[in-house]
């Protein structure tokens, strides 16, 4: 490009080499002191050394730490909803499953029960989830690097991760659901 459209006092060259930089470096210099003898040649070092310690990547590496965080947290805030919500809902229930119980369903049954109530409405924000990161994916996809935006492996990962948290978090009331004592339940109302 020429320097009066786009200038700027430091320049760079960019070289591709199949040799190592030691045998790279004195060549640049050498010709750099034949072309400009003034011209000073500082820095030079391999592209990977440039993108892991450089400050090129750097402000994109905070962001990705944050958003790793945030969705960490998010992660966390989701358990933790899915939780209250299935508890609240076993909860209210505990006089059917009184009834249940007392007519003859098992543990078993209650486990199924619950954990197939949770699961109806975990299975259903999954999906609407997945649709909308498919979504979400053509407006991040150029801030992605080494992944494609349809990864198949990183939409494994969350919804399996995503599912163990479910399981925890919909396991933990139907197993308190279980121990409902059906006289009791009976007696209440």
């Amino acid at each position: 490009m020429p320097i009066s459209q786009q200038y700027r006092s430091k320049a760079t060259l960019e070289l591709y080499a199949v040799r190592g930089l030691e045998t790279l470096a004195p060549a640049v210099r050498q010709i750099a002191a034949d072309i400009d003898p003034d011209t000073p040649v500082f820095g030079i070092r391999t592209m990977t050394d440039h993108l892991d310690n450089g400050l090129a990547f750097f402000l994109i590496r905070i962001a990705a730490a944050l958003a790793g965080v945030f969705g960490g947290l998010a992660l966390l805030i989701s358990s933790i909803g899915i939780y209250g919500v299935i508890s609240y809902s076993a909860g209210q229930r505990y006089h059917e499953i009184g009834i249940r119980m007392a007519m003859g369903a098992t543990r078993v049954d209650v486990l199924r029960l619950i954990l197939g109530h949770g699961f109806a409405v975990v299975d259903l924000g999954m999906a609407i989830g997945a649709a909308a990161a498919i979504a979400a994916t053509r407006l991040l996809s150029g801030l992605l690097f080494d992944v494609s935006a349809l990864d198949p492996i990183a939409y494994a990962t969350g919804i399996g991760l995503l599912t163990v948290v479910a399981i925890a978090a919909c396991y933990i009331p139907a197993l308190r659901a279980t121990r409902v004592d059906p006289l009791a339940s009976l007696r209440y109302e």
